[in-house]
């Protein structure tokens, strides 16, 4: 299990670099760009080395969350896999690569990718004061054509990317990613409806070419979830003051709404249930509503029972459980 926090070094590297820029004009620059990204748009806006580091200063600690825990999920379930090859697709800062740096300690070789220079500039001035060597090769260009030509990878990642194509495309750069996978693809999205709907598309191709879910589903299936529910998770992460700032934000956390799923070559040994959401605690039971190898149930912890109701007392949205106490 890793941390959601930006790993010490990095999140003093990236505040060295903020302490440069006027502090007022990094907001502004981070807000409009992240509304950019919200509304489907692209990195096209970022195009100065300020624009880069004040994204990436209000937006790098929530997605860096994001894909920590869809790591520890997924490592959870098969803690034998340990990726010596990573392939980052729509890179960014890098993002993705630092976390899968403090997930997999094999890791020795990785290759990102994206078309936006002042983005790859800035991850390189970050992965250069790293204390834990690895082959960083960053290609700059379009990273569906890149793609073409990219060698294979145990792990290949694309968050936060997806939501930038339309359906043609998405479909196009789905396949292409799973040719580039020998091991484990993770694809993560922002925990919106339409979010949730392109991960679930983008999971019901691969699976027809053969892919198996690792996480966070507990089956190969459709999702059984139907609007206006959606699959997403939460993950809490600190703010610092600078990060504060830039968020024009008054809480020293925020929450991070993720949809993910890793699919692998290999079907796993197991698959445990998932916990939804926040379970449900009355002064009679705790309820937990889960997605299990069978689909959607609602499992039941009452206070007589002891040793159920204490499990369950741990239990949190986003959890794996392997078996359920109770009854729908």
């Amino acid at each position: 299990m890793i941390s959601p926090a930006l790993p010490a070094d990095l999140k003093a590297a990236l505040e060295q670099l903020l302490h440069g820029t006027a502090r007022a004009d990094a907001a502004a620059r981070a807000a409009a760009i992240s509304k950019t990204y919200r509304d489907g748009g692209t990195s096209a806006p970022i195009v100065s080395a300020t624009d880069a580091i004040a994204y990436a200063g209000a937006r790098m600690p929530a997605t860096y969350a994001a894909v920590a825990a869809s790591f520890n999920a997924l490592t959870a379930i098969t803690p034998d896999f340990s990726p010596g090859t990573l392939l980052d697709v729509g890179a960014g800062p890098g993002t993705a690569s630092f976390a899968a740096i403090q997930a997999f300690e094999n890791l020795n070789t990785l290759t990102l990718l994206d078309a936006n220079p002042a983005l790859r500039e800035l991850a390189l001035t970050l992965a250069a004061d790293r204390p834990r060597a690895a082959t960083l090769d960053y290609q700059l260009g379009d990273a569906r054509k890149l793609l073409a030509s990219a060698t294979p990878a145990e792990l290949v990642i694309a968050s936060y990317i997806i939501n930038e194509l339309g359906d043609a495309a998405r479909n196009e750069l789905a396949d292409a990613l799973w040719r580039r996978t020998t091991g484990t693809l993770l694809i993560v999205e922002p925990g919106t409806p339409a979010g949730h709907a392109r991960v679930i598309q983008l999971r019901a191709r691969l699976i027809a070419q053969g892919a198996h879910v690792i996480a966070p589903c507990p089956h190969d299936d459709a999702c059984p979830l139907q609007p206006p529910d959606w699959c997403h998770f939460v993950q809490r992460l600190p703010r610092s003051r600078l990060h504060q700032h830039l968020k024009g934000a008054e809480l020293p956390y925020e929450d991070e709404k993720f949809s993910y799923v890793a699919l692998s070559r290999t079907p796993p040994p197991s698959r445990p249930s998932r916990v939804l959401a926040q379970p449900e605690q009355s002064k009679v039971a705790i309820t937990a509503k889960l997605c299990t190898p069978d689909g959607l149930t609602t499992a039941v912890a009452p206070r007589r029972d002891k040793a159920a109701y204490a499990r369950f007392r741990r239990l949190s949205w986003g959890d794996a459980i392997s078996s359920e106490s109770g009854r729908e």
